[in-house]
């Protein structure tokens, strides 16, 4: 499928959850991240990751190759206060100069990224000690919930869509990180549950890879109207009790 992001982006922005506190605090309590690092974060999109450390006295850099995310994401930074500079670039050449940051990140993006590139290019930004973190945040298809009945109707419209099944668990980007010549390797994990009321569900599978960013806006159109049938049908309270899981890798540079 040709994915292009930038066709949903409003949809990203009014919809998409970010990561939440927990994954900031933690990563902040532990001395991974810090108040005054210089921070770089790789496909950016509308900002989530950039905007959270942002506010927790970062200065941060967004990298993202679509123009229209970026856009989203400068309205959400005036919205919630913050100040994010945004370069538009691949994570596999950000064109920033060498060890011009204390910490590179990339928030559910990981998979989108010539991995080992991406990794490298990582390390030729950071200083020496610099720190490397890849999250995601990723609702749970479980037997008989929403979003198992969500990712079928996915896949009936799009059958190219590769993401369904999904555990929230990759372990195989550790060695993307690994060959880059990272050490110091550790990853975590905690689970919660979203809530979404179905306006914001159907917005959310919207701007997702599966349905606007990969379907012409008609075929976006008869998913949505199945969808809103669906839910009222099978899935009438609200809010909707969506299961997530984040999951972590942190690494360091030598």
């Amino acid at each position: 499928m040709t994915i292009d992001f930038g066709r949903t982006a409003k949809d990203y922005r009014r919809h998409r959850a970010g990561f939440p506190d927990r994954f900031f605090d933690r990563l902040m309590t532990e001395g991974i991240v810090s108040a005054g690092d210089r921070l770089v974060d790789l496909g950016t999109g509308t900002g989530t990751v950039a905007r959270g450390f942002a506010l927790r006295g970062c200065a941060a850099i967004g990298v993202d190759p679509s123009t229209a995310l970026q856009a989203e994401a400068k309205r959400l930074d005036q919205e919630a206060g913050a100040t994010v500079r945004y370069v538009t670039a691949s994570a596999e050449a950000t064109t920033l100069p060498a060890r011009s940051a204390e910490v590179v990140t990339a928030g559910q993006c990981w998979h989108w990224f010539d991995g080992a590139r991406a990794a490298a290019e990582a390390r030729r930004v950071m200083v020496p000690g610099g720190r490397l973190v890849i999250g995601h945040f990723d609702w749970l298809p479980l037997p008989g919930n929403v979003v198992e009945a969500t990712e079928r109707l996915i896949l009936k419209h799009n059958p190219g869509w590769a993401f369904a099944g999904g555990n929230g668990f990759h372990p195989e980007w550790a060695l993307d990180v690994d060959f880059a010549g990272f050490g110091d390797i550790e990853t975590f994990s905690f689970d919660l549950t979203v809530p979404y009321r179905h306006e914001d569900w159907r917005g959310r599978i919207r701007a997702s890879a599966g349905v606007a960013a990969s379907l012409a806006p008609d075929a976006v159109a008869a998913f949505d109207a199945e969808h809103a049938t669906l839910l009222a049908t099978d899935f009438s309270d609200e809010p909707l009790d969506v299961p997530h899981r984040v999951w972590v890798l942190t690494a360091r540079a030598p």
